[in-house]
């Protein structure tokens, strides 16, 4: 089921970049890997993607911010999945806005982003 899914991971952490690939590798979801904002956008700009995950704090544009391009820019309603150490209100508030469907915070449980990852994608 899950093999035809490819989801983009925008993450810089090595460490948290490497377990959601292996975590998605595990359930049979394709991805496609950035470490920051820039490379991001490439990728946004020339494939369609399932679903995006993306760190908050990204080199040269944050995760809210490609959020926002892939709303308004590429008019996209792609699923949005926020992994970040940062769970303030402000910053839960601004992805609200943005039409973000689900939010976790690292250091996350494997299982937690799977069940997130597989609850959003069958909504």
């Amino acid at each position: 089921m899950n093999d035809s899914m490819k989801i983009l991971i925008c993450e810089d952490n090595k460490m948290a970049l490497k377990t959601i690939c292996v975590v998605l590798e595990r359930e049979g979801y394709k991805s496609d890997t950035v470490e920051n904002g820039n490379d991001a956008i490439t990728l946004l700009t020339d494939n369609l993607y399932d679903m995006v995950i993306v760190d908050i704090h990204l080199p040269y544009h944050s995760g809210l911010e490609l959020v926002e391009y892939l709303r308004t820019d590429l008019k996209l309603d792609t699923p949005v999945l926020i992994v970040t150490a940062f769970s303030d209100a402000q910053m839960q508030s601004q992805a609200a806005e943005l039409g973000i469907n689900g939010y976790i915070i690292k250091p996350f449980n494997p299982t937690d982003l799977v069940n997130k990852i597989n609850s959003i994608l069958k909504n």
